[in-house]
């Protein structure tokens, strides 16, 4: 499975629009080869690098999506919870809220991480689940796993 963006290269700049120094919308997204199987996507975008990339003390969570259609094939940029493909569900990001929240580093370059996996099942309504959850609940269900990393700083 492969996953890019028309906004931003793998393990380049992000643009300042999709942070929160800009309009703090969502990249566009764009994945192909999805392998068979696949009942549903599931995309977890988060930063590793929180607070300080020189000494690391948790993973931010910013969007989380589950049952993405197997069919879909795409996210448009700033997709608004109202136009995200029919069946898709929502957790919740590290700002207690669903939707995307773009990056907002407080030192350094942080690493965006946007994965997008192929699961053989559609999962239940996990209600808001946090990305741990989710984790928990696609276990021993991914088929493939997709990577996009976008860079920020400040």
């Amino acid at each position: 499975m492969q996953l890019t963006s028309p906004n931003f290269a793998d393990r380049k700049p992000m643009s300042r629009e999709h942070t929160c120094d800009g309009k703090n919308i969502s990249p566009a997204l764009e994945w192909s080869g999805v392998p068979q199987g696949t009942r549903s996507l599931v995309l977890i975008v988060d930063d590793p690098d929180a607070p300080d990339p020189a000494h690391p003390k948790m993973t931010w969570v910013h969007w989380v999506l589950y049952n993405i259609p197997a069919t879909a094939s795409a996210l448009p940029e700033g997709v608004a919870d109202k136009d995200l493909p029919e069946g898709t569900l929502q957790g919740i990001n590290d700002w207690k809220k669903t939707g995307y929240g773009g990056p907002c580093p407080p030192i350094g370059e942080h690493r965006y991480f946007h994965k997008l996996y192929a699961v053989d099942v559609i999962l239940p309504d996990l209600m808001r689940p946090t990305k741990g959850k989710l984790e928990k609940a696609m276990d021993g269900h991914v088929l493939s796993k997709a990577e996009l990393v976008g860079l920020y700083e400040r």
